[in-house]
């Protein structure tokens, strides 16, 4: 039996903090709006390497040699609840394919919309503007951009889009929505892990913290996943003096990659 005076002083402060935060979290009382819903008012930001990859992965060689230590892909422990995401083999096989070919097939190279969920883990910032009626999620990506239709589930989409169609509400103190009518185009990362239109995300944000959203979505197409799976990770508030979202509208920066060979030779 390990007496607890044999255990390390600094595990026995990391346990402490753990547990005192684990409290907190579990006792924190949110920011109420005036409806006395909480309030996710604010602009928020995901770290990690989940863009790169939502499944645990090691640091990989630069994008293009010539970038360097620059280009080259982080270690990133995932996101994914369990560690792997319940593919069908056939499905597990075209991701990897993708993968081999992910800096000409991947969709947000070229500037098209992220989607969801991956909006949210970008290396960029998005603010939620929240309102009775609505909740507005602007991204600071391509200026990507969502409306979520609160006490509203009869509504539905009239086509798939590349943002989806959200409709939320409330759970006790979480934001729930419900993200379906997605385009098939979207990946989830880099990495090319995938999904056709019959995906459908239910996400979930709770307040942690003042200025700490912890941040779930469940995933569900049984196209190509054997099971519904979960990824889970915080997001931060920014709390940058004057912070703003800026531009980001990447289309004029793939131009050239994506239409240079159309240009007329003089």
């Amino acid at each position: 039996m390990v007496r607890f005076t044999s255990i390390p002083k600094a595990i026995i402060t990391v346990l402490a903090l753990w547990a005192t935060s684990s409290f907190a979290a579990e006792n924190f009382s949110p920011p109420r709006t005036a409806d006395g819903n909480p309030d996710f008012n604010g602009i928020w930001q995901a770290l990690g390497s989940a863009n790169w990859d939502v499944e645990p992965h090691a640091a990989d060689f630069p994008i293009l040699p010539q970038l360097g230590s620059f280009g080259s892909v982080p270690a990133g422990l995932g996101v994914v609840v369990g560690g792997e995401i319940p593919y069908t083999a056939e499905a597990r096989a075209q991701q990897q394919a993708n993968r081999a070919d992910w800096l000409a097939q991947d969709p947000l190279v070229k500037c098209y919309m992220p989607g969801v969920p991956r909006a949210n883990y970008l290396p960029f910032p998005f603010q939620i503007i929240q309102s009775p009626d609505h909740v507005i999620m602007a991204y600071e990506f391509a200026s990507a951009s969502r409306i979520v239709y609160m006490a509203r589930p009869d509504f539905e989409a009239p086509i798939l889009s590349w943002m989806g169609h959200s409709r939320g509400h409330f759970e006790g103190d979480s934001l729930v929505i419900d993200v379906t009518d997605q385009v098939p185009d979207t990946w989830l990362d880099h990495a090319g892990n995938h999904h056709t239109d019959t995906l459908r995300v239910t996400e979930r944000y709770t307040h942690v913290g003042p200025n700490t959203l912890m941040y779930e979505a469940t995933l569900v197409d049984p196209n190509v996943y054997t099971e519904p799976w979960t990824i889970k990770f915080p997001l931060y508030r920014r709390l940058d003096e004057n912070m703003q979202l800026l531009e980001f509208k990447c289309v004029e920066f793939v131009e050239e990659m994506m239409y240079g060979h159309l240009r007329k030779e003089p």
